[in-house]
């Protein structure tokens, strides 16, 4: 099995806020075991990062900040200084337990979306940095479990190479940290469908949130919807947005917390319904630097981020999982083979949204 350009590094396993926390590395380790259970034949090792591929999005104070936390840590230091800094760069609340080694864990995850995209700018058409994909940090401030946003990252990185980038994110949060970052930014068009912002963090991600020129694309959905509902509201969106938009590359976020087991949205897909927004994506012939994502049921993320790989790799896979791995953890199978009942729920609140974007926001997308 090949996955091509695919980076990976133990050391992203070390990203890690403690055994009460929901983000947990586990799932990652799943995903790379069954993947090479699989026979996968080559994983990219991206190096320690590059500072520097920080600073294109963040700030330096912030930067240096992360690293000052991170060392006081790692040597048993308990300072005022560090109380005031972990309060002033969002380290002070659950979602972010500051922990030893968080830099170097944080630059990591960072190290292989940038690897990512230095290689779609190079001329491949499909990269993963599955680690990645996390896209609350701002330009200041950790936030939702995030401490750099390495989808910003890439996507500026791509922005060397390609006059247009599409950012695609598919978690059951909104983007708002790679939103913001490009808010005034019209040389990328950031989509993100998610659960919307009275029932869910981060509360933000309106269909008013449009950026400069009309670059910024909320396809914001209510609680309890069904994945047939939340897959039709994609296709007529999201999909039609990038068409009219014809990036040169697109950075997909493959959050799987929109499945119908995750213990923190309120969405109701599948794995069928949720892979079938990657197959859109893929189906438009762009090149893609596929990154991770939010997720938080052990059961469910592995299955979700092996099929959505290889899926955009053209790789065939067995539905059932190896015996002791599907007894081990309780996932004997790929796909769900079961949907949530009753079908077309939230249909009703999604079709405004669509019609809302359809009539007031594709149109002024600028066209390629």
């Amino acid at each position: 099995m090949v996955l091509p350009h695919f980076y990976y590094t133990p050391k992203i396993l070390d990203y890690d806020f403690g055994p009460q926390h929901p983000l947990k590395p586990e799932r990652l380790r799943r995903t790379i075991e069954l993947l090479e259970r699989w026979g996968l034949s080559e994983v990219l090792d991206p190096g320690p990062g590059d500072p520097y591929d920080l600073l294109r999005v963040h700030g330096e104070a912030y930067v240096r900040g992360v690293d000052t936390i991170s060392t006081f840590l790692e040597n048993g230091i308990t300072s005022e200084e560090l109380r005031g800094l972990r309060e002033v760069f969002g380290f002070g609340s659950m979602d972010n337990p500051p922990f030893a080694g968080m830099y170097d864990a944080a630059l990591a995850y960072t190290a292989c979306s940038a690897a990512a995209a230095r290689a779609v700018s190079a001329g491949a058409s499909l990269a993963f940095g599955i680690g990645g994909g996390l896209h609350h940090a701002v330009r200041e401030r950790a936030s939702g479990f995030c401490i750099f946003d390495d989808p910003a990252v890439a996507c500026h990185i791509l922005l060397e190479k390609f006059e247009r980038v599409a950012y695609v994110d598919i978690d059951v949060h909104h983007g708002d940290g790679v939103q913001w970052i490009f808010y005034n930014e019209p040389r990328v068009l950031t989509c993100s469908i998610h659960e919307e912002g009275r029932t869910l963090f981060p509360g933000t991600g309106w269909t008013d949130e449009t950026g400069t020129d009309f670059s910024s694309f909320n396809v914001p959905i209510e609680a309890r919807t069904t994945g047939d509902v939340w897959l039709h509201a994609f296709e007529r969106t999201i999909i039609p947005a990038l068409e009219r938009y014809r990036p040169g590359d697109i950075v997909l976020q493959l959050g799987t917390d929109a499945h119908v087991e995750d213990p923190l949205g309120h969405l109701r897909c599948t794995q069928g319904e949720w892979l079938g927004a990657v197959r859109r994506v893929k189906a438009l012939g762009i090149p893609i630097v596929a990154i991770g994502g939010g997720g938080y049921n052990l059961t469910t993320v592995p299955r979700m981020w092996i099929s959505a790989c290889l899926t955009l790799a053209d790789q065939p896979y067995p539905d059932e999982v190896p015996e002791d791995l599907a007894q081990a953890w309780q996932m004997p199978t790929i796909s769900d083979h079961e949907e949530p009942r009753p079908r077309l729920s939230g249909a009703d609140y999604a079709d405004g949204v669509v019609e809302w974007l359809q009539k007031n926001h594709l149109p002024n997308i600028p066209a390629g």
